[in-house]
């Protein structure tokens, strides 16, 4: 496998760094495209083993760091901290970086996986500008929660208090604080993320992972979930793109899977033509670094797989 990397300028400016994975640069050994959007505190290069996965298949694979993570940070200092356009203009990278994407393979048809927090913007980029994708799939998501609008509050309280780009412990302890209750004793902060000890730990050790966000991060993150749920914009999602949603049965971002199935239900509901789910017993949030990952990733191709055909005539 080949690792390509690229930078492209967002609205404001700021390079976007981005990761491209293939096997083989002539157009006519490939079948389709996968752009990752990642997760929260972490960076688009832990994708680096489902993208050998993919291309050892015929896929090229695409995923770029979000505003305030990896590269496209720029430095230490700016981790966790997305600027003024914060989740707006991560949707917007998105989209940007899918202009590129059919710029470079028009021809192919275009999937794109969001993770936990990238699964959320995905979910925004399925309402907000689905039209370059044939399909969309959701890694360790939810559907609607409560209490968004108390926890927007709290971080926005901090942020005037302490700024946007203040790193806050207070804001990370009430939304991840409880995630380990089910795994105790617990061995790390981050045993709820995965089973494999060392992939917890490969987590830990990068600097890249596991940072503090900021009051204004927060703020806005709340403001996405409030958004992404709300009825007027879940009935602009197209009906007839499938989706795949997958995720471990003791996630605690997906409720135990309670939240997995209640999104698939609204989805149901607005009469989308093709929901798939699938819930990994004793998987816990990352399952493509969960100890069954390869049964996952297997998952993830044949889905791709089974819907080329769906993707003949992907828009451009």
């Amino acid at each position: 496998m080949e690792e390509h990397t690229f930078t492209f300028d967002n609205d404001t400016g700021h390079p976007v760094f981005v990761y491209r994975w293939s096997s083989d640069d002539s157009e006519a050994s490939l079948r389709g495209v996968l752009q990752i959007a990642h997760g929260m505190a972490e960076t688009a290069k832990r994708y680096e083993r489902l993208a050998r996965v993919l291309t050892a298949h015929g896929f090229i694979v695409y995923a770029n760091d979000h505003r305030g993570h990896g590269r496209t940070a720029g430095s230490p200092e700016e981790l966790g901290w997305p600027g003024k356009q914060g989740f707006t203009g991560m949707a917007e990278d998105i989209t940007g970086l899918s202009a590129i994407i059919r710029r470079e393979h028009p021809d192919l048809p275009l999937f794109l996986l969001g993770h936990s927090m990238g699964s959320f913007l995905t979910q925004k980029v399925m309402y907000r500008t689905p039209e370059p994708y044939a399909g969309f799939i959701l890694s360790g998501t939810n559907g609607p929660r409560g209490l968004l609008g108390i926890g927007r509050t709290l971080a926005r309280v901090q942020a005037l208090l302490q700024g946007d780009s203040h790193p806050s412990l207070l804001m990370n302890a009430v939304t991840f604080g409880s995630f380990n209750r089910n795994f105790l004793p617990a061995r790390t902060p981050f045993d709820w993320l995965s089973r494999d000890d060392e992939e917890v730990d490969k987590y830990i050790a990068d600097p890249h992972c596991g940072f503090l966000c900021s009051a204004g991060f927060f703020y806005g993150f709340f403001g996405l979930l409030q958004e992404i749920h709300r009825p007027e914009k879940m009935r602009s999602i197209p009906k007839e793109k499938p989706i795949y949603i997958f995720g471990g049965d003791l996630d605690p971002v997906g409720r135990n899977g309670d939240g997995i199935r209640r999104l698939a239900e609204l989805y149901d509901r607005l009469g989308l033509k093709e929901v798939s789910v699938k819930l990994y017993p004793g998987g816990r949030h990352e399952m493509l670094n969960e100890v069954n990952r390869d049964e996952v990733m297997s998952d993830v191709l044949g889905w791709l797989e089974s819907h080329m055909p769906l993707a003949a005539s992907p828009a451009k």
